[in-house]
């Protein structure tokens, strides 16, 4: 499922800070994935529908080698995954396993996948680096994912640093790592974000001339005329 493209084009300029903040406005506090942190500098903010996967904890006659030749194996999954979505992988906050290495994100990559986003870790960094797609987790670890995770099932609905994602909600990310909007609110996350993103253009113009926060952030009466006196100019 694609994003309505108007939905996409006003929620292009918000951060996730943004969103974190028009959440909680409408009662959402807890839409941050913990641990999700740009493998990189530099990489790209991403808006996309979440493609989950899930693990649980490794157990020996199934967290095999075998299994990853196995119809329910992360392989398996990767090739269910549609363009431009955003692999979402509860890898339980383990960081001693690496869920996806080179060769996975490689083809990931291949597929138009338009991230990777998990509160677990990943393994082979400099061929995941080199693979060009952008990833949000907790770094890296030589082990296999078999050494402390089993693979059990895709578009699920999961838990990701400590967050609800179901299969097709929207997930942003930037430098501030990955946030969730759930589907329904969308359209009305976008237009609120976007209006707020430019009462901050504002604002911040105000504190570079000088002007004092109280009355100001978040604004009074006053401050809002003088706003939207300026937001109708422009």
């Amino acid at each position: 499922m694609t994003i309505d493209s108007a939905i996409l084009a006003a929620l292009s300029g918000v951060s996730t800070a943004t969103v974190t903040t028009v959440l909680l406005k409408k009662g959402l506090r807890n839409v941050w994935m913990r641990g999700t942190r740009p493998i990189r500098a530099g990489q790209p903010r991403l808006i996309g529908r979440a493609f989950t996967l899930r693990f649980v904890p490794a157990r020996e006659d199934l967290a095999t080698p075998e299994s990853w030749s196995s119809p329910i194996s992360t392989r398996a999954a990767i090739e269910a995954m549609p363009d431009g979505c955003i692999a979402v992988v509860d890898a339980m906050g383990v960081t001693d396993a690496g869920i996806f290495g080179d060769i996975l994100c490689a083809r990931m990559a291949k597929r138009g996948v338009a991230g990777l986003v998990t509160d677990g870790v990943v393994r082979d960094l400099a061929g995941v680096l080199g693979s060009g797609l952008p990833v949000w987790c907790q770094g890296a670890a030589a082990p296999a994912s078999v050494a402390g995770l089993t693979f059990v099932a895709w578009q699920q609905p999961i838990g990701c640093g400590g967050v609800a994602v179901f299969p097709d909600d929207v997930i942003m990310v930037d430098d501030d790592g990955a946030v969730v909007i759930p589907q329904k609110l969308v359209a009305d996350v976008a237009a609120v974000a976007a209006e707020q993103e430019r009462m901050e253009e504002w604002i911040m113009a105000q504190v570079n001339e000088g002007a004092a926060l109280p009355g100001l952030y978040p604004p009074n009466a006053e401050n809002k005329a003088r706003y939207e006196a300026w937001a109708r100019g422009r």
